[in-house]
């Protein structure tokens, strides 16, 4: 059934039997490329030990390659006009649950604990676009995922990816970067769905980190001070820092800049996590003294 799951002709008379229509709002775009399913499924490097988070299995194409991966896997899907479909095309996955709810919704390390009872939890996913962001931001701080593979616009992957200096480095990247280690692996054009997306879509996985890129001692002010550096990413550091946060003036961060031996022009894309673990560490020490 898997290759059948990618041929427009063979998905065409499937949805026509089953009535049913894509929709815009959930961002619906089926895979018509065999070989991209098989890919994702490989590059997330499950195995009999591996429970599969997969959201969004659409008509299941990537659910069976997993499936046949996977000790076991989990698929959550929003769309209940799908569940008829599903439980024709994946009749034979016996590893393999669909969960209809909104994964927004869901508590997700509870979800885990629950259902992925295996070694190894994972995410494997086609994450539609318009909720990529919130997603792997949820993912992220379940804080019970070893690995997470999905594939998502590649604009938004190349700035999960950005390293310091480059148009795409910015606040959210520096986070994911902070509990996972990225890679971009593959990219994927818009003829390979069904129907065709505006964009070219990539496939991105991250490996959890064992221990944080550098030591901070105050998690909530180093991000604190990365989203001010980068919403006004125009401004110098010393200055971006003094207007998000009253507590410290422009002097304050130039001295604090000075004791991290950067200079006080410098602005906030240039530096690394390690740059910014520095930072915080420094106000927070400038914080105590003046209590």
């Amino acid at each position: 059934m898997t290759g059948a799951l990618t041929d427009p002709a063979a998905i065409r008379l499937l949805l026509d039997r089953h009535g049913f229509r894509f929709s815009k709002a959930m961002g619906q775009n089926f895979l018509i490329d065999a070989s991209v399913p098989a890919r994702i499924a490989d590059s997330v490097l499950a195995g009999p030990d591996s429970a599969v988070l997969e959201i969004g299995p659409g008509i299941g194409c990537l659910t069976a390659e997993l499936s046949a991966r996977a000790g076991k896997v989990l698929s959550v899907e929003l769309d209940r006009s799908l569940r008829p479909l599903l439980a024709e095309t994946l009749a034979d996955a016996d590893n393999t649950e669909i969960l209809f709810a909104d994964v927004m919704k869901l508590d997700l390390r509870a979800l885990a604990e629950e259902k992925l009872d295996l070694p190894e939890k994972l995410v494997c996913a086609n994450l539609p676009y318009n909720i990529t962001t919130p997603v792997i931001t949820k993912l992220i701080e379940a804080d019970c995922f070893s690995r997470i593979c999905v594939m998502i616009q590649r604009e938004v992957a190349e700035r999960i990816c950005a390293g310091p200096g480059t148009k795409d480095y910015g606040a959210f990247g520096l986070f994911v970067q902070w509990h996972y280690a990225p890679e971009l692996l593959f990219t994927v054009p818009p003829h390979c769905f069904l129907p065709q997306p505006k964009v070219t879509s990539a496939v991105i996985r991250l490996t959890r980190r064992t221990a944080p890129p550098a030591d901070v001692r105050d998690e909530g002010l180093l991000f604190r001070v990365i989203r001010a550096a980068f919403n006004q990413r125009r401004k110098t550091l010393s200055n971006a820092l003094s207007a998000a946060m009253p507590e410290l003036t422009k002097p304050d961060c130039e001295r604090i800049l000075k004791l991290c031996d950067l200079d006080t022009n410098i602005r906030g894309e240039k530096l690394n996590l390690g740059d910014f673990a520095r930072i915080s560490n420094e106000i927070t020490n400038f914080t105590d003294c003046n209590l």
